[in-house]
Order: structure tokens, then C-alpha cells, then sequence
């Protein structure tokens, strides 16, 4: 059985669009693109940036026993269990 297929279009600048022009392939690089930022996006919001209601008591619930922290090393924040400090 065939995969369903879709097309989705978006729109860009004059200078995205001029960058893409040579990309041999744009339709696999874009393709391979939003899969890679689909593993980067939040897993809470999908990378809206915003919770919902229910989910927003969800998170205060989680920050009871949680907290965001700075890592000494790296510098990037990350979730630490209030039960390993």
C-alpha cells in the first residue's frame, strides 16, 4: 500500500529564496529539514511557545518537584529533579 502523500507550500523572501536557488534537490533538503526541527521542538508546547490552560497546571504540578537549572559546563539550562540536589 502507497504512503499518503501532501503538499504543503510556504512562502519566503527574495533572499531565502535566492540562498535555495541552487540547492539540487529543494523539495528533499526542506523535507529533511522540518524533520530535524520536529526532533528539536519542545515536546510540551510543539514549539509554539505556549501552554495551554491545562497544561500550563500540569507544568506548575512538575515544578514542584523540578526546577530549571544552568549547567556549569555548557552553560545551556536543563530540567533537574528537586530529589538529585
Amino acid at each position: 500500500m502507497k504512503e499518503k502523500q501532501g503538499v504543503v507550500t510556504f512562502k519566503v523572501d527574495a533572499e531565502l529564496l535566492e540562498i535555495m536557488e541552487d540547492i539540487p534537490n529543494r523539495s528533499a533538503f526542506i523535507r529533511q529539514a522540518v524533520v530535524n526541527a520536529l526532533g528539536v521542538i519542545c515536546p510540551i508546547c510543539n514549539g509554539s511557545g505556549m501552554l495551554t490552560p491545562n497544561q500550563c497546571r500540569h507544568w506548575k504540578e512538575f515544578t514542584a518537584a523540578h526546577s530549571i537549572k544552568r549547567c556549569n559546563e555548557c552553560n545551556e539550562k536543563y530540567l533537574a529533579c528537586s530529589r538529585d540536589h
